[in-house]
C-alpha cells in the first residue's frame, strides 16, 4: 500500500501507510429519508483573475459533473448555499447561472431533486431597510421560481442588520411566504458558520429566538416544507423537531451529530441537508440505503467512522469548511486541481489537510488510495515536504 510522510502539530512528520480501498454498495432501495446535499462549485484554475476581489471564475462542466455524481448516489442537490461559497465568493449572478444550469441538468437526469437557495446577497447590508430586504427576497425568490425551482429560503445577512425587533422577522418572512407558489424550506444558519448573522430572529439566546421561528411556521405552514437548521446542537434540533406542526419536517443541518439525528428516536427523526454529504457521499448513499431497508445497525456502522472526519471539516473557525469539501474532491478525483474560489484553498493549515487525510483513510473515503497518495504529495511538496 501507499506511504507516505505527514505533518503533525508541532510539526514532526510522522509515517502513513494507507488503508485498501473500499466499496460502498450503490443504492439499492429507495430511500426513507429526503437527503439534499449542499454542493460545492469547481473553479477555474486556468482563469487570469485576482481571486479575492475578481468576480468567481467557474468550471461549469466540472460543476455540473459533480451534481451529477451526487445524483447517481441517490443524494439530491441543494444548489448555491453556502457550501458552494454563496455570499462568501459566489455572488448572486454566479449563483442564477449556477441554479440554471443544475436544473437544465436534472431534467436530463431521472429522479434527480433540485433545491436552490434564495436570499438577499445581491443587496448590499448597510442602509438596507425592511422593505429593501423583502424586496431582494422577492427578486431571488421569483427568479428561481420562474426556472421551474423549488426554493430554499437562505438566511439573510442584510435582514440581520435591518431588524431592530423580532416583529421584523415575521413580517419580512411573512411577506415572502404568502407569495411562494411551492412550499419552500427555511434555514436557520449559526452565526459559527456566518458571523453576520449573529442575533438572528431577533435575539442571541435560543429559547426566545426558537419562538420566534416556531411562530411564523405555525402561522405559514401550508407554505413551509420543512427548516434546516444548522446550529450543531443535537439537543435544540431535536427540542425544534418535536414541537413543528404536521407536516413541516426537520431537515438537519448539524454536521458533528447528523447521524444519530437522521437515525432519529421513538419521537421522530430529521431529513438532511448538508454540506458533509458532498465529501462523504458513499458512504451516506449506502448508509441512506441500508436504513431503508430496515437495516439500522449497518446505517450506524457506515456513518460512525465519518463522523470524526466531519467535525475536523467543520471544526473553528467553521465557516471554512468548504476548503476541506473540495480537499476531499481533489483527493478522489472529481476535480484535477485543489483551487478554490476567492483563494479560499489557503483557508485551512497544512497540518489540517494532513488530519483530513488520515481521518478520510480510516472511514474508507479515499476512493482510489494510490492517487489520494500521489495527490497530497503534490500538495506536502508545495509546502516544501518530500516524501
Amino acid at each position: 500500500m501507499s506511504s507516505l510522510l505527514l505533518p503533525a502539530v508541532g510539526g514532526a512528520l510522522t509515517p502513513f501507510t494507507l488503508s485498501p480501498a473500499r466499496e460502498f454498495p450503490k443504492p439499492s432501495v429507495a430511500f426513507n429519508r429526503i437527503a439534499l446535499s449542499a454542493a460545492h462549485v469547481v473553479a477555474d484554475p486556468f482563469a487570469d483573475t485576482a481571486p479575492w476581489f475578481s468576480p468567481p471564475a467557474i468550471d461549469w462542466d466540472k460543476t455540473i459533473e459533480y451534481r451529477r455524481y451526487l445524483w447517481s448516489l441517490g443524494l439530491g442537490v441543494a444548489e448555491a448555499m453556502d457550501t458552494a461559497q454563496r455570499g462568501m465568493g459566489l455572488d448572486w449572478g454566479q449563483a442564477q447561472e449556477l441554479i440554471r444550469r443544475s436544473l437544465d441538468a436534472a431534467r436530463d437526469f431521472p429522479g434527480a431533486v433540485v433545491f436552490s437557495g434564495a436570499g438577499t446577497d445581491h443587496l448590499a447590508p448597510a442602509g438596507a431597510s425592511l422593505d429593501d430586504v423583502i424586496a431582494a427576497y422577492e427578486t431571488q425568490c421569483s427568479t428561481i421560481e420562474a426556472l421551474g425551482g423549488r426554493i430554499i429560503l437562505m438566511a439573510s445577512r442584510a435582514l440581520a442588520k435591518a431588524a431592530t425587533r423580532p416583529e421584523d422577522y415575521a413580517t419580512v418572512y411573512g411577506r415572502i411566504l404568502r407569495q411562494v407558489k411551492q412550499p419552500v424550506i427555511l434555514h436557520w444558519l449559526g452565526d459559527m458558520f456566518d458571523p453576520a448573522l449573529t442575533g438572528y430572529w431577533g435575539t442571541t439566546e435560543f429559547p426566545p429566538a426558537l419562538e420566534v421561528c416556531l411562530g411564523i411556521i405555525a402561522e405559514h405552514a401550508d407554505k413551509v416544507d420543512g427548516i434546516k437548521i444548522s446550529l450543531l446542537d443535537k439537543e435544540k434540533e431535536v427540542q425544534m423537531r418535536r414541537r413543528l406542526p404536521p407536516g413541516v419536517k426537520m431537515y438537519t443541518g448539524d454536521d458533528f451529530n447528523y447521524a444519530e439525528l437522521i437515525g432519529g428516536d421513538a419521537h421522530g427523526f430529521s431529513h438532511a441537508l448538508l454540506g458533509i454529504f458532498d465529501a462523504i457521499a458513499p458512504a451516506a448513499s449506502a448508509a441512506l440505503s441500508a436504513l431503508a431497508a430496515g437495516d439500522r445497525p449497518t446505517f450506524e456502522a457506515l456513518l460512525a467512522p465519518t463522523v470524526p472526519l466531519s467535525r475536523h471539516i467543520f471544526k473553528a473557525p467553521t465557516q471554512f469548511y468548504k476548503t476541506g469539501v473540495v480537499f476531499m474532491a481533489y483527493l478522489n478525483g472529481h476535480q484535477d486541481h485543489f483551487t478554490m474560489i476567492g483563494g479560499q484553498q489557503s483557508a485551512r493549515s497544512l497540518v489540517h489537510l494532513a488530519e483530513l487525510f488520515r481521518l478520510a483513510d480510516a472511514a474508507g473515503l479515499l476512493s482510489d488510495p494510490d492517487r489520494a497518495a500521489r495527490r497530497m504529495r503534490q500538495v506536502l511538496a508545495v509546502y516544501g515536504i518530500e516524501s
